[in-house]
């Protein structure tokens, strides 16, 4: 008999989410003995009523199990993945969009915490799914899960061989390629974003690769006012998000006028 392969969720936001977006997912809750933290009884709860079971285990125990981090008190054991959202799926996925595309690169984050955090800010900012390289990335770790504090459920993530191949079906798709580069001419809150998109950010440290960037329609840079010479990340996430976020909410209700 062929055993299921398996991975371990922690923390309340992101079981939270399992346990409302893809209960089907989950085969057992751990949490810690003694008293609960009132945050994990909804949870508990919310699992007696979809027939999760549930163990308890010396709060020790379950810091062995979660040694990349904090797990709040609660640990899920859910199926591992085995149908990944690919290259193969992208183009019937742009193609069901009702309104322009808006779209989040991430060419080469190795950081799980930024990856949880850009997937987090993503969700918030409408963003119909994030795009990530297969190799030399980070992929959706437990730690993933939890700093995107749910996520990691709501917003489609797509992971691909051959990132610049899927940049080329992009534009192919009639989307614009936005790049954050430090070194661009053109600032970020002059330039147009409300039509469909996708905002490509680099790795920490090194930034956008060469061919990322040449295959970029436009490179904008977020006026730096400090002393700092860049964001973090996830950060610079956020502002590029939410100016697109805030153009193409002013151009839909101009077309609603």
């Amino acid at each position: 008999m062929q055993m299921k392969k398996t991975d371990l969720i922690y923390g309340i936001h992101a079981v939270e989410s399992l346990l409302v977006n893809q209960p089907d997912s989950l085969l057992c809750l751990t949490v810690a003995e003694g008293k609960a933290d009132q945050r994990v009884i909804p949870l508990l709860e919310q699992a007696g009523r979809v027939g999760i079971s549930v163990k308890k285990l010396p709060r020790k125990e379950l810091d062995l199990m979660c040694p990349a981090g904090r797990h709040q008190g609660v640990v899920a054991t859910v199926t591992a993945s085995t149908q990944e959202m690919s290259e193969k799926t992208l183009p019937a996925f742009l193609e069901a969009l009702d309104e322009p595309a808006f779209l989040l690169v991430l060419d080469g984050v190795q950081d799980p915490h930024n990856l949880g955090a850009c997937l987090r800010t993503a969700d918030a900012a409408g963003v119909h799914a994030v795009i990530l390289p297969k190799d030399r990335a980070v992929g959706i770790t437990p730690v993933v899960h939890k700093v995107a504090s749910g996520a990691v459920q709501s917003v489609p993530v797509f992971t691909v061989t051959n990132l610049a191949r899927t940049l080329r079906q992009l534009k192919d798709a009639g989307i614009w390629l936005y790049g954050a580069s430090d070194a661009a001419d053109e600032v970020l809150y002059a330039t147009d974003l409300g039509g469909p998109a996708a905002f490509i950010l680099g790795s920490e440290g090194k930034g956008l690769r060469r061919l990322t960037l040449e295959l970029c329609d436009y490179l904008v840079a977020i006026p730096m006012a400090g002393r700092v010479e860049s964001l973090n990340v996830s950060v610079a996430a956020g502002v590029l998000l939410f100016e697109a976020r805030r153009q193409r909410d002013i151009k839909a209700n101009k077309n609603n006028e």
